[in-house]
């Protein structure tokens, strides 16, 4: 193996590890705290979670195997079977993303029926409906034996073996990926530019509130007012930064790869081996970044976490209860000050 092949491992290795702790930890946390499983968004985090813990135990170490050993890893019948739950759990994966925008649409543009737009019964509707729509690509490539290694990406995925099959296998892999990945984009770029519109309006309305009230309060020291007016500033960049997080990291990882699939349909491109390693990394690197994206970087995932430690070091530093907020955008946070 050469350098770049062994820099490609370690990079996998780490993606591994990350995604498997930090995906644990999102499910430790639904499962400690009583605050977290009374939220509705709690049903499709756990659901992205708990996707992203298969593919990281079942998928990440066999495209590991694939590019140390340069060659299929495993026997026919578990490569279709590993291939299968790729195509299955990556598609998942993208639709509770896009279900996890709607219901903060929901949440941040209709506050008031939040509760009875957005129940526990709808986002097991919505996530029944992410399976059936999952396991729907992946059974007919299986039915079609279009599951196989693919030395290009080192793993057993989707993959053309006769050439006959070229125009079905054509219109399977567009369709596939205008299903998924293009219809949970549009999702999150129409869910989560509407959110970041109407935090923009609020928090324009505390900054009229804040210079009304610097205005009046003409002994203000200056270096406090000055504080007042980065507050002003940060606030307003907060919610543009976090929206752009959200569809930034779903482009990001997933793009690459999916543009690469859908030219090498073209019968006159190869894609090279590196590429397609670095491009299948960037979407195994997606699973390391959602715990953090969505979940532990939150205060309140935070608070958990750390009740948790100090319940196993016997400590009480703070209350059980928490943080409890189902909106975690910064128009939430206009929202609290407005009120």
């Amino acid at each position: 193996m050469d350098l770049a092949g062994v820099l490609l491992a370690l990079l996998l290795v780490l993606v591994l590890v990350v995604s498997l702790l930090s995906n644990l930890l999102v499910l430790l946390c639904f499962v400690y705290s009583t605050e977290i499983r009374k939220q509705v968004a709690g049903v499709f985090l756990v659901n992205l979670s708990f996707c992203n813990l298969l593919l990281t135990v079942l998928n990440m170490p066999f495209t590991l195997l694939g590019i140390l050993r340069n060659q299929q890893p495993l026997g026919g019948c578990v490569c279709k079977a590993v291939g299968f739950l790729e195509t299955f759990l990556t598609s998942n994966t993208m639709l509770s993303m896009a279900a996890l925008s709607i219901d903060k649409w929901i949440a941040v543009v209709f506050p008031l029926s939040y509760t009875s737009k957005m129940r526990y019964k709808d986002a097991v509707i919505l996530m029944g409906y992410s399976w059936f729509h999952s396991l729907t690509f992946p059974l007919v490539s299986l039915f079609y034996s279009w599951v196989d290694y693919n030395s290009v990406y080192a793993s057993c995925t989707l993959h053309l073996k006769e050439e006959t099959e070229r125009r079905r296998f054509t219109v399977f892999t567009i369709v596939f990926h205008s299903t998924s990945f293009m219809l949970s984009l549009v999702i999150l770029c129409f869910t989560y530019l509407k959110v970041l519109k109407v935090a923009r309006f609020h928090c324009k309305r505390i900054d009229i509130i804040t210079m009304q009230t610097l205005v009046l309060l003409v002994d203000i020291h200056p270096s406090v007012k000055q504080r007042c007016l980065n507050e002003q500033k940060r606030r307003r960049q907060r919610a543009t930064k976090k929206i752009s997080i959200f569809i930034g990291s779903f482009v990001i990882c997933f793009g690459p790869y999916i543009i690469t699939r859908l030219i090498e349909l073209l019968p006159f491109v190869t894609i090279n081996y590196y590429w397609g390693i670095i491009s299948k990394c960037l979407t195994y690197s997606k699973a390391a970044s959602d715990p953090f994206v969505y979940s532990l970087l939150r205060q309140q995932y935070k608070k958990v976490l750390i009740n948790i430690v100090n319940r196993i070091l016997k400590r009480d530093l703070y209350p059980s209860s928490g943080y409890n907020s189902s909106l975690d955008t910064e128009n939430d946070y206009c929202l609290h000050r407005t009120n």
